[in-house]
């Protein structure tokens, strides 16, 4: 695992049985924030060898049911997972390259994350993604289509 994280621990403190798979895949998560299938399969590859799609969705499934990951799909990307739990932070989207970044969530008068009508429901958490262009993107030269 990359940094301070302790796969182990995050594992046994979920009730999971500690495997090589999940570690792998939580090592995977930390080490590219925002990551799709794609890339989270490469890296366990990288990191633990022959490792079938479905061994990783499987291992993705049961850590984001166990909270130790949280799976977004901004409207129109694959879905992507993150090792930030916890919190009700939101992203930005790059509308050009499809870049995630987090963003804190906005402290002070929020009305737009109080609901007008709850319609019976217990609200625990709301979802914002901001849309955007981001700075690599912006400082990119236009390149016309012939």
């Amino acid at each position: 695992m990359q940094g301070t994280v302790d796969g182990e621990a995050l594992l046994r403190g979920a009730s999971l049985r500690v495997t090589r798979q999940r570690l792998a895949v939580l090592s995977a998560v930390h080490a590219h924030p925002h990551a799709d299938t794609d890339t989270i399969i490469s890296a366990v590859r990288a990191e633990s060898g022959a490792v079938s799609h479905q061994a990783v969705y499987d291992v993705l499934r049961a850590l984001t049911a166990a909270g130790l990951l949280r799976r977004i799909e901004p409207q129109g990307s694959v879905p992507r997972y993150e090792a930030r739990v916890g919190d009700n932070h939101h992203h930005v989207v790059c509308r050009t390259c499809g870049l995630v970044a987090d963003v804190d969530c906005a402290v002070g008068d929020t009305p737009c994350l109080t609901a007008s009508d709850d319609n019976g429901f217990v609200i625990d958490e709301a979802e914002v993604v901001y849309w955007g262009v981001c700075p690599d993107c912006s400082t990119r030269p236009v390149t016309e289509n012939a």
